[in-house]
């Protein structure tokens, strides 16, 4: 069954891709969902042509996307759907987004789709089973400690109002680790960290479908994902924390509340 599906979910992801490959430097509307929050004409379209192969594939499942929001029936199986994870990125022409794509079963996430359309870049897990990148297996990096490291990181998009905004974190960890990197897409910074070209990755007030695909793929490449507490990571939690395992106590460390700004909790997730 999972690898039934997994091909499902990569068809999709490449045909989403495709699209967005040749319209990126074109025409497209261009709309606003909240205050810095785009959406693009090819964000509506990608995910309409994701979920309907998906519901092809799976006939009767659920659907979390992020543009058109659940769609329940009861079933056991979702698909949690980030059709175009760097709209920003996209929306400026700015060649750094991705398609990412998970199967939960019964709550648990059993296999996850990252997919880079510009650098044809394939990151596919599956629970028990390992994670790839265009078929070729991949592992976390070994590199520690984590002034040797390089991390990355995003900013809400109420960071101008919110004291939750992650400017402090970025400030500490900048001084910590060699560097920090801030390119725009969840997806791919744990597709990274996954294959080894990042070593840890941190960020707040995500939702489902940026995290689905790509915490599996952490795990299942030998790395270590919890929220800023230390705690086991679910999807709808509020703070992510995922690294090669080697650094992560010193990343926690640095994510201490002591050292932060008050917080507000709140719930973004459906």
């Amino acid at each position: 069954m999972k690898t039934d599906y997994l091909a499902s979910a990569v068809q999709a992801a490449r045909a989403a891709g495709q699209i967005q490959r040749e319209r990126l430097w074109g025409e497209y509307s261009v709309d606003f969902k909240g205050e810095n929050n785009l959406v693009t004409e090819v964000d509506r379209i990608s995910e309409d042509l994701i979920v309907l192969q998906l519901r092809v594939a799976c006939p009767g499942c659920d659907v979390l996307a992020e543009e058109s929001g659940a769609l329940d029936t009861g079933s056991s199986l979702r698909w949690i759907i980030d059709p175009l994870d760097g709209t920003t990125n996209y929306a400026h022409g700015f060649p750094w987004f991705a398609v990412s794509i998970a199967l939960e079963v019964s709550g648990v996430i059993q296999l996850g789709v990252v997919y880079q359309p510009m650098m044809d870049e394939l990151f596919t897990c599956v629970r028990g089973q390992g994670a790839w990148l265009n078929g070729e297996k991949i592992t976390v990096s070994s590199r520690q400690p984590l002034e040797n490291c390089l991390l990355a990181t995003g900013f809400p998009y109420d960071r101008a109002q919110s004291n939750e905004n992650n400017f402090d974190n970025f400030f500490q960890f900048q001084l910590a680790a060699r560097g920090v990197r801030r390119a725009g897409a969840a997806a791919l910074d744990l597709a990274y960290v996954a294959a080894g070209r990042l070593d840890g990755f941190w960020e707040c007030k995500l939702n489902p479908w940026d995290v689905a695909a790509g915490k599996l793929m952490v795990e299942e490449a030998g790395g270590t994902v919890t929220n800023h507490a230390g705690e086991p990571y679910f999807i709808r939690d509020h703070r992510i924390l995922a690294s090669n395992g080697r650094i992560h106590q010193e990343m926690l460390q640095i994510l201490s509340p002591g050292k932060k700004s008050p917080l507000h909790v709140e719930s973004f997730v459906p």
